[in-house]
């Protein structure tokens, strides 16, 4: 990155370089989306329906002998996972539908009552311990799924109101771009990891979305304070210098985040390892698309205007 001489600031020029990394934003967006589509997201029981059962042992059990006694239940797809170090596992199986939802709901009780029976009996010595059961019908979850999403996009509607009455027009597209870009590469590498979406985890990306916005709002506000001062200067000056006089508080702010979060993913177990990598993933996206995506966009609409009123 070339160091701005010329304005005698000693600071990053960011927006120089705004060719590389908005053509290098683009693409990993694009790959991200064309990943999601051919993939698919891997919905949880909260979304698709389901039982999760969570045991412990207190004496040590593989996983593959848990996968095994649950597969000879034939209880159709199954997903064993191991929490922590320690012989704690969660089993997750969608289970048989019946004609109706009061047959669905007896098929699913006597899927459970097996799965519990099979488990305490066979691995009786190893002190299996039932410490949580979840279900979520089918159409509950396909409810779940369609509340999400739209909790989604009226954020991001709220959020696009929000900006253009704080700022103005030329400053929302800035926000919305960042916002997407953030949510969906970090939801993309989240599926790529071969973990769950669930309820849990579309909350961390609506927290992210939040702290990202945040993080752009801070610069949104300094470029406004610095272009009645230095509007003789030019545009790329005016964002430059705002981006590099937040830029300590940026990294500040989201390093004390960072750390936190990642503590968590790396202590923490189960659902709330997977937050802290929602967050912890999603913070240098949402570092980076702040400084080169949200603010250069504003040059990019301000040239624009300059060309339609020229031509």
């Amino acid at each position: 990155m070339s160091v701005n001489t010329k304005e005698n600031f000693g600071k990053y020029d960011f927006v120089g370089n705004i060719n590389l990394f908005g053509g290098l934003s683009i693409l990993v967006f694009v790959i991200s989306v064309i990943y999601l589509g051919i993939r698919g997201i891997n919905y949880g029981i909260d979304f698709k329906g389901g039982t999760e059962i969570q045991v412990r042992f207190e004496k040590p059990v593989t996983i593959d002998q848990i996968r095994k006694t649950v597969e000879d239940l034939k209880l159709g797809e199954v997903g064993v996972q191991g929490i922590g170090e320690g012989s704690e596992y969660i089993i997750r199986f969608v289970g048989q539908k019946g004609k109706t939802d009061k047959e669905t709901n007896e098929n699913l009780n006597a899927a459970i009552a097996k799965v519990k029976e099979s488990l305490t009996t066979q691995y009786a010595d190893a002190g299996a311990d039932i410490r949580r059961v979840d279900s979520v019908g089918p159409q509950v979850g396909a409810e779940l799924k369609r509340s999400g999403l739209l909790a989604v996009f009226y954020c991001l509607l709220m959020i696009l109101i929000y900006v253009s009455m704080r700022f103005d027009y030329n400053y929302s597209p800035g926000a919305i771009a960042c916002l997407f870009h953030d949510a969906v590469v970090t939801l993309a590498i989240f599926v790529m990891v071969g973990k769950e979406v669930n309820v849990p985890i579309l909350a961390a990306i609506l927290s992210l979305i939040g702290f990202s916005l945040n993080d752009t709002i801070v610069v949104f506000d300094r470029i406004r304070e610095t272009r009645d001062s230095y509007k003789d200067r030019g545009w790329p000056f005016i964002i430059n210098k705002a981006i590099n006089d937040m830029l300590g508080r940026t990294f500040i702010t989201a390093g004390s985040l960072f750390v936190s979060a990642l503590c968590l993913y790396i202590f923490a177990g189960g659902v709330v390892s997977d937050i802290a990598f929602v967050i912890t993933v999603g913070l240098i996206f949402g570092v980076y698309s702040s400084i080169f995506i949200a603010a250069p966009l504003i040059l990019f609409i301000e040239k624009l205007k300059s060309a339609t009123r020229a031509a």
